[in-house]
């Protein structure tokens, strides 16, 4: 039994922004200049919390003020990473070529 050429065509993978190199270029460009000031970002925070931190409770050990840096530090990037990805993804048009095979059986769209 052969399907409908509209079934067809829906099923085939629709081409992403990113597959150019020019546009792809450019979004890993704005990704990198994100992070870039994310990260300077993350290293006033760190300073700042590290200065809060010794006002607060004096020279207590160095590896408390190391644990509080790398904590603080790594969940800073971590989430300035994955939103700057998130950012990318939605920005260039990549999010809508995304194929969803069950759009039609989606209960909350249907009117």
């Amino acid at each position: 039994m052969e399907q409908p050429r509209a079934q067809i065509s829906a099923m085939r993978p629709r081409s992403s922004p990113l597959d150019d190199p020019e546009k792809a270029a450019h979004a890993w460009a704005r990704y990198r200049r994100i992070m870039r000031w994310m990260m300077t970002v993350t290293v006033g925070l760190v300073a700042g919390s590290m200065i809060l931190l010794y006002r607060s409770n004096g020279m207590v050990s160095i590896h408390f003020y190391i644990a509080a840096a790398l904590g603080i530090g790594f969940t800073m990037l971590l989430a300035s990473a994955l939103m700057g990805l998130v950012f990318l993804s939605s920005g260039t048009g990549h999010d809508e070529t995304v194929l969803d095979p069950l759009e039609d059986q989606d209960p909350r769209r249907r009117p």
